[in-house]
C-alpha cells in the first residue's frame, strides 16, 4: 500500500509515526480505568475522543474543519479534512498504521514529538479504547487519492485494512456504536452536551470549524437539527459567550496570545460588576477543573502585577488592612489555555497540571500584558483597582461573618442549628440530610424519616440568591448559615482562602427536597446557585442530590399509584379500568409522612437525581443567567426548558 503522508517543517507523517504504547486487551473488562465511567459522561467521552484526534490535526495546522454526526440510531459519525490516518504497513506490527491505531492502546501520532508539537484528548488513551468499547466501528481515510477502510467488532478487525475507490478528498471518518453491554445506563447521546463541547473546542481553536448535526432530530421544514461553532477571535469570543448575562465593568477584553519559554499560552479576561471570580483553565484543550501550575502562573501575574499598579497610584493609602489576592480577583472572568508537549495531570481525578515549567511562563505572560493594558488604559484600571478596594472592604465583613459561621461549625452537637433533626448514625458515608423547603414539609419529613440514618434541616423561603449578594452578605445570612453549620464543613485553606474542607462533612449526601411547582424550582435553583458558588467540592465530589416528590396520586378503591409526570398519571388511570380519583399535588405538605417516605425518602423506591458538573463554563453561564440581572435571556431559557404545562399560580 503505497502512503507518501505529507511533510510540514521536514516531518514526514507516514507509518513510522505510530508508536504503540501497549495491549488493550484490558479496555473491556476495566473501562473505568480508561474512560472515568461507563455512565453518562463515559459515553459522551467516546465522543470527545475521536474528535480530540481531528483537533490535534487542527492544531498541527493539517485541518480546518471537522463535522460529528448523531446519527438515528445513537451511533456517532466523526469526520475531518486532515491529512488521514497513515494507512502504510508499520514495521515493528507488521499490518497497517490504521489498524495499530485502531487496535492498540495509546498508539498514535501524538506519541511522536516529530508528528505532534502537542495534542489533546484523555491524556492521550487513543480512538483505541472507543473501538474497544464499541459494538461496531468503521474508520474510512481519504489519503493520497485513494480510500481506505476497516471495520471492527468489540476492537477486533473484521478483515484488514483495503483500497474501496478514489478520491480528491483527504480525512478521516470514524463511525462507532457504542457498546450496549458496556454502557448498560445509558447509550442515547445528548445533543446540548456534545454541543456544549463543540462549542467549547471553537472558541479553543479559533479558526477550525466544527459542525455538529442531530439526525434524530427534524424541524418543522424537514431539516435535521445543526449547528456550526467557529470563531475567529478564540478566547475573547468565549469570554463575551461566558460573560454575556453579567453587566461589564471594563470597556475591553484583556487578550493575550504567544508563545512564553516555547509554551503556547493564551488568556482572556474581564472585569464585571458581580461579585464572583471566574476561572476556567485548559491545558491542551483538556479543562483542568482541579487547576494547577497555569492557574497558579496566572493569579501570581494577575496580582503582582495589580497590586504594583495600585500601590503605585496611591489609592490603597486609606486601607488599614493589606490587600490579598482574592481581592483582585472578585468580579474577574478569565480563561488561561496552554500548550504543553508533555503534561503532568494529578489529582483525584488527573485534571490538574503539574508541569512547574509552566508557572512561570504564564505569570510572565500575565504580567506584560496586564502593564500595558493598565498603562494604555488610565480609566479601566482606575475602575478596576475601585473594584479591588471595595472588594477588600467586603472580605473584611466577610472573615469576620465566617468566624462566626466556623465558630458555630467546630462547636460540639450543641452548636448544630436548632432546626437540624439529627440521625443517630456516626458515619458520614451512611448519613444523609434533607434540606426542606418550609416548616410544615419539614415536619412531615421529620415523622416520615429513618432517624437512624436521616436528618432533616428545615429552610425558611427562598434563600439569598448568592449571585447578587457580597461575600459576607452571604455569610451573614441565617438559612446559610445553618447549612454550613449542619454540613460540619469549613471555608477556606492556606492554599486558597475560599475552597471548602470537606474533611468533617457530616453527611455524604446532600438531598435537595422541594416541592413539585415553579416556586420549588426556583428554591432548588437558588440552593444550587449557592453549592456551585461557594461549596463546589461538594457537587464536584458527588454528594448533592435532589429529590424528586411525585406530583399524582392515582385511586381505584384500595389500589393506589403514585406518578412523576401527566404521561404516566394517564397511563396508570387507563390501567385501572373506569373511574379513578387523581390528587395532585401541589406541596409537600399535601403528603402525609407515610407517603413521602413511600414515594420520596426510601432508598428501596425513591428516585434521587445527583448533581453533577459536566462542563464548568456552560454551568457558571446557565447560573449567571438564571440568577442576574439580565432578564431577556432569562425568559428566552425558560421558555425552552419550561417543564411545566400549567403553571400553579
Amino acid at each position: 500500500m503505497p502512503d507518501k503522508g505529507e511533510e510540514k517543517g521536514g516531518k514526514l507523517y507516514s507509518a513510522d509515526s505510530i508508536q504503540a504504547l501497549e495491549g488493550m486487551e484490558h479496555v473491556r473488562k476495566r473501562p473505568s480505568m480508561y474512560i472515568g465511567d461507563t455512565g453518562v459522561r463515559g459515553l459522551h467521552h467516546l465522543v470527545y475522543e475521536v474528535v480530540d484526534n481531528s483537533i490535534d490535526e487542527a492544531m498541527g495546522g493539517y485541518c480546518d474543519a471537522i463535522s460529528v454526526i448523531i446519527n438515528e440510531d445513537n451511533s456517532i459519525t466523526s469526520k475531518d479534512n486532515g491529512r488521514g490516518i497513515p494507512v502504510d504497513i508499520h514495521k515493528k506490527e507488521g499490518v497497517s498504521a490504521l489498524e495499530v491505531v485502531m487496535t492498540k492502546i495509546g498508539a498514535g501520532g501524538k506519541f511522536d514529538k516529530d508528528s505532534y508539537k502537542v495534542s489533546g484528548g484523555l491524556h492521550g488513551v487513543g480512538v483505541s479504547v472507543v473501538n474497544a468499547l464499541s459494538n461496531h466501528l468503521r474508520a474510512t481515510v481519504y489519503r493520497d487519492g485513494v480510500i481506505w477502510e476497516q471495520e471492527y467488532e468489540k476492537g477486533k478487525p473484521l478483515y484488514p485494512v483495503k483500497s474501496i475507490g478514489k478520491t480528491a478528498e483527504r480525512g478521516t471518518v470514524v463511525t462507532f456504536t457504542p457498546d450496549d453491554s458496556i454502557f448498560n445506563q445509558t447509550t442515547e447521546y445528548s445533543y446540548e452536551t456534545l454541543a456544549n463541547r463543540m462549542r467549547e473546542l471553537s472558541y479553543l481553536n479559533k479558526g477550525v470549524k466544527i459542525t455538529l448535526t442531530d439526525k434524530r432530530v427534524k424541524d418543522e421544514k424537514g431539516e435535521y437539527l445543526s449547528e456550526t461553532f467557529y470563531s475567529e477571535e478564540g478566547l475573547k469570543e468565549f469570554i463575551k459567550y461566558l460573560d454575556g448575562n453579567r453587566e461589564p465593568l471594563i470597556k475591553k477584553i484583556i487578550a493575550i496570545e504567544g508563545e512564553k519559554n516555547d509554551i503556547p499560552v493564551e488568556v482572556a479576561m474581564v472585569y464585571n460588576t458581580s461579585y464572583t471570580e471566574n476561572l476556567h483553565s485548559y491545558v491542551n484543550n483538556i479543562n483542568t477543573h482541579e487547576g494547577g501550575t497555569h492557574l497558579s502562573g496566572f493569579r501570581r501575574g494577575l496580582t503582582t502585577t495589580l497590586k504594583k499598579y495600585a500601590d503605585a497610584s496611591g489609592m490603597l493609602e486609606k486601607l488599614k488592612f493589606e490587600v490579598s489576592g482574592d481581592d483582585f480577583r472578585e468580579g474577574l472572568t478569565a480563561i488561561v489555555s496552554v500548550k504543553v508537549q508533555e503534561p503532568q495531570f494529578e489529582g483525584q481525578t488527573k485534571t490538574k497540571l503539574g508541569n512547574r515549567e509552566v508557572s512561570a511562563a504564564v505569570s510572565q505572560a500575565v504580567s506584560e500584558m496586564l502593564t500595558d493594558y493598565l498603562e494604555e488604559n488610565p480609566d479601566d484600571a482606575k475602575t478596576i483597582v475601585q473594584k479591588v478596594i471595595l472588594a477588600a472592604q467586603a472580605r473584611h465583613a466577610a472573615t469576620k461573618a465566617r468566624e462566626m459561621v466556623q465558630r458555630k461549625t467546630v462547636m460540639s452537637i450543641g452548636g448544630l442549628p436548632g432546626k437540624l433533626s439529627d440521625c443517630s448514625e456516626q458515619d458520614p458515608s451512611l448519613c444523609e440530610v434533607f434540606l426542606v423547603e418550609g416548616d410544615s414539609a419539614g415536619g412531615t419529613a421529620k415523622q416520615g424519616r429513618d432517624r437512624n440514618f436521616q436528618a432533616i434541616l428545615p429552610l425558611r423561603g427562598k434563600i439569598l440568591n448568592v449571585e447578587k449578594a457580597m461575600r459576607h452578605r452571604v455569610f451573614e445570612n441565617e438559612e446559610i448559615k445553618n447549612i454550613y453549620t449542619a454540613l460540619g464543613v469549613t471555608i477556606g485553606t492556606e492554599e486558597d482562602s475560599q475552597a471548602l474542607n470537606l474533611d468533617k462533612l457530616r453527611y455524604h449526601k446532600v438531598v435537595i427536597m422541594c416541592d413539585a411547582d415553579v416556586d420549588g424550582s426556583h428554591i432548588e435553583t437558588l440552593i444550587l446557585t449557592f453549592f456551585f458558588r461557594y461549596m463546589r467540592e461538594l457537587i464536584e465530589n458527588g454528594h448533592v442530590y435532589i429529590a424528586t416528590p411525585p406530583l399524582y396520586l392515582v385511586k381505584k378503591g384500595a389500589k393506589k399509584r403514585y406518578a412523576w409526570s401527566e404521561k404516566e398519571r394517564d397511563e396508570i388511570a387507563d390501567s385501572f379500568n373506569g373511574t379513578v380519583s387523581i390528587q395532585r399535588y401541589k406541596g409537600l405538605g399535601e403528603m402525609n409522612a407515610e407517603q413521602l417516605w413511600d414515594t420520596t425518602m426510601n432508598p428501596e423506591f425513591r428516585t434521587l437525581r445527583q448533581i453533577n458538573i459536566d462542563n464548568a463554563t456552560d454551568s457558571d453561564r446557565t447560573f449567571s443567567m438564571l440568577m442576574g440581572d439580565e432578564v431577556p435571556p432569562r425568559r428566552e431559557f425558560i421558555e425552552k426548558n419550561a417543564v411545566y404545562a400549567n403553571i400553579d399560580a
